[in-house]
C-alpha cells in the first residue's frame, strides 16, 4: 500500500512539475504540516479585534463580527513552505487587502512602502507593499471550505501563494503570511520581521529559492 501511495505522489509531482508549478527545491505533499513558533493562542470573539494603522489616512479597527462583514474573496493557489514542501490547488477564503483599499475601507498614504503583519505574542512578518496588494495575499479565515484550524492560525492568518497562470505576481514562501493575525501596520520603510531577523531571506521569492539571507 505504501509503495502505491508513493508512486501516486511521484506521478502527481511529475505532473505539477510539467505544468511549471513546482519551484526549485520543493516537493509535493498531500498533508498540511504544522510549523510555528510558540503556543497556539486562545481566541475570544467578544474581545478580539483587528487593526489597520501606520501610514494610512485614518486608523481602522474592526471587531470579529464587523470583520466578518467585510467584502470576502475566495482564491485557489499553490502554497510553498521554506522547509521544502509544497501543497497544490488549495482554496482559501477571507478578506483581500487589495479589495479593502479599492473599495475605500481605508486609504494608504503615498509614503507607505511596506507592510508589517502583527500577530499574537508580538510575532511579526514584513512584506513589500506591492506584494501585500496582490491578488495572492489574503487575510484568510477559511481553508478548503472550513474555518482554519487553531494550529494553522484560527481565527485569522495571512496567506500568500502562487495562483496558476498568474506569473505576473511575486510569490513568497508561506511564512510571509502570519498566523493569528491581529493588525496590519503600513510603514514608510522596510523593517524585518521575526524570521527575517533570524536569518531568513527578506524577500523570499520561491522561484528564486530565496530561503535565507
Amino acid at each position: 500500500m505504501f509503495a502505491f501511495e508513493g508512486f501516486d505522489r511521484r506521478k502527481e509531482e511529475d505532473r505539477i512539475r510539467s505544468e511549471g508549478r513546482l519551484p526549485p527545491g520543493q516537493s509535493l505533499t498531500q498533508k498540511f504540516p504544522v510549523l510555528h513558533y510558540g503556543p497556539v493562542p486562545a481566541f475570544n470573539p467578544a474581545t478580539w479585534d483587528f487593526r489597520v494603522w501606520g501610514e494610512v489616512e485614518e486608523e481602522k479597527r474592526w471587531s470579529w463580527d464587523e470583520f466578518n462583514k467585510l467584502p470576502r474573496s475566495k482564491i485557489e493557489m499553490d502554497i510553498h513552505c521554506v522547509t521544502r514542501w509544497s501543497k497544490f490547488d488549495t482554496t482559501w477564503e477571507g478578506v483581500s487587502v487589495k479589495t479593502l483599499v479599492e473599495q475605500g475601507f481605508f486609504k494608504i498614504k503615498p509614503t507607505a512602502t511596506h507592510l508589517m503583519q502583527h500577530a499574537e505574542y508580538g510575532f511579526t512578518v514584513n512584506l513589500p507593499l506591492e506584494v501585500a496588494l496582490q491578488d495572492n495575499f489574503l487575510l484568510a479565515t477559511h481553508f478548503m471550505g472550513e474555518p482554519i484550524t487553531p494550529d494553522h492560525g484560527y481565527p485569522l492568518r495571512g496567506v500568500v501563494g502562487f495562483i496558476p497562470g498568474r506569473e505576473d505576481m511575486e510569490t513568497p514562501y508561506l511564512w510571509k503570511g502570519a498566523k493569528w493575525l491581529r493588525s496590519l501596520e503600513f510603514m514608510p520603510r522596510d523593517k524585518r520581521g521575526f524570521w527575517e531577523q533570524a536569518g531568513y531571506h527578506n524577500r523570499a521569492d520561491v522561484w528564486r529559492e530565496e530561503r535565507f539571507g
